[in-house]
């Protein structure tokens, strides 16, 4: 797993509705008959396709940027759940995947640990094992052979038909007894997509043996069936049978996060390091969440402390940058940028930076320098929404009226999830006149961002002037 701390900046953020869906009675009928169905309006704090609703008081979007699926930026990056589903094809294209599969990367184990299969490179001559070669029925006998062989299949080809049947066939040889193959056969569910098979296999493997594996499985479950509050009550129960462990500790902590209830999040952050003073998903969240919460210099201490445990990359001098810029350390700001421009991987993470830097240059008053900033960050990544929306900030300022429009514009249709670039068209528009593409421009700030003070006032001006007309 990747720590990537990516605090960008304060403002920038996105919601997400769910459109209402009229069905018929064959819909209707339909629902009703598939048990994997899931209600299209859920209640408030029970779902989290609407983390919005969530009876905490989630942060404010325009305070804490959010991800692609409406969900706060965490502080840490774990597959499956920074950016959701994909919701276009070029995003699904982007998503990360295995060298063996199309499907985007996914924890291989309950306690997220992946295998080392280095070993099993395939080599020149053919296949480490034809797997059509084999008779599943004589190795399920071997009870042994059975299980390193049902990994290889599973983790290194990922044949998922093939590990089910020799699961299949070994469960029945152990005549149902054996939980081990139980978890197998419920793993092979869940990656099928059946996901209430899986459950019923990880519940009869719990009422043999406690294990912590499966919790975490049956918890995986229960969130791709959008039921975090079942999720997390069978977390607490796990964690009734393993007073103390780290894994549940933090999958409540998981949950909490992305139902948009930060407070409690942070509660279960601080117990995970109780447990475990050298957590870095803990640290990182809870320096995040500091910092998001107008302390910067508590998020610094955080984030030293990831620097003094060993963890040396590009996000946290990043992080350290901006927490060092805001706690009003300028003497470290532009070394910790400098260094997080030095340990960068790839493009993406290049034009975070300067972005970042951009945003110092602002806040220190060189607006030249924050127009560079800003053009070297689409140079790294001509998809930077953000950054588009700035540079048009930027240009109005010069007085570049067309140039900024243009710059909004791209920003809206790369992003139409943030409240930034709609706000500001309807601005532009409502300064030459253009009222109509205002109001439409501020009605979509407003479906992103319902409590922005300023779209509600420019939108009751409008309704005001039309009312005159």
């Amino acid at each position: 797993i990747q720590a990537a701390w990516n605090l960008k900046t304060r403002a920038l953020t996105e919601m997400v509705y769910v459109d209402e869906i009229d069905m018929d009675q064959e819909g209707i009928a339909e629902m009703i008959l598939d048990e994997n169905a899931i209600a299209q309006v859920a209640r408030p704090g029970t779902s989290l396709k609407l983390p919005g609703t969530s009876q905490g008081g989630g942060p404010s979007p325009a305070v804490r940027p959010v991800t692609q699926s409406g969900r706060p930026i965490t502080g840490f990056v774990r597959p499956s759940t920074q950016s959701g589903r994909p919701s276009t094809m070029e995003q699904a294209i982007r998503t990360p995947r295995t060298a063996l599969t199309a499907r985007p990367i996914t924890s291989a184990s309950g306690g997220y640990v992946r295998l080392g299969t280095a070993s099993m490179l395939t080599n020149p001559d053919g296949p480490f094992i034809n797997l059509s070669r084999l008779n599943l029925t004589k190795y399920a006998q071997k009870p042994k052979l059975a299980k390193a062989l049902f990994e290889y299949i599973f983790h290194h080809e990922n044949d998922v038909k093939n590990a089910l049947d020799l699961a299949a066939l070994a469960t029945e040889h152990a005549q149902f007894k054996d939980w081990w193959w139980k978890v197998q056969i419920g793993k092979c569910y869940y990656r099928l997509g059946l996901y209430r098979e899986a459950e019923k296999q990880f519940k009869s493997a719990l009422k043999q043996q406690d294990m912590v594996d499966t919790f975490l499985y049956l918890a995986k479950v229960y969130l791709r069936l959008d039921q975090p509050v079942t999720a997390l009550n069978l977390f607490k129960q796990g964690l009734d049978r393993f007073p103390g462990e780290v894994t549940l500790i933090c999958g409540i902590a998981r949950i909490y996060e992305e139902m948009n209830n930060i407070s409690s999040a942070a509660e279960y952050y601080k117990d995970v390091l109780k447990q475990d003073n050298t957590h870095v998903e803990a640290i990182a969240c809870i320096g995040s969440n500091h910092f998001y919460s107008d302390q910067p210099e508590i998020a610094l201490r955080f984030y030293r402390r990831l620097l003094q445990m060993g963890v040396y990359n590009c996000q946290l001098f990043n992080n350290l940058g901006l927490c060092c810029f805001y706690a009003q350390q300028y003497d470290m700001t532009l070394s910790s940028f400098e260094r997080a421009l030095f340990l960068a991987e790839n493009e993406e993470e290049t034009a975070d930076v300067w972005y970042n830097l951009g945003h110092v240059a602002v806040g220190i008053g060189d607006l030249n320098l924050a127009y560079q900033c800003f053009k070297l960050t689409l140079v790294n990544n001509n998809d930077y929404a953000e950054a588009y929306n700035n540079l048009a900030v930027l240009e109005m300022r010069k007085g570049h009226t067309e140039q900024a429009r243009a710059l909004l514009q791209t920003a809206a249709s790369l992003a139409p999830h943030l409240y930034e670039p709609h706000f500001n068209i309807a601005i532009l528009s409502e300064k030459v006149g253009d009222l109509q593409r205002s109001y439409t421009a501020a009605q979509k700030s407003e479906e992103a961002f319902p409590g922005h003070v300023d779209t509600q006032q420019l939108l009751k001006q409008l309704k005001e002037h039309f009312a005159v007309l």
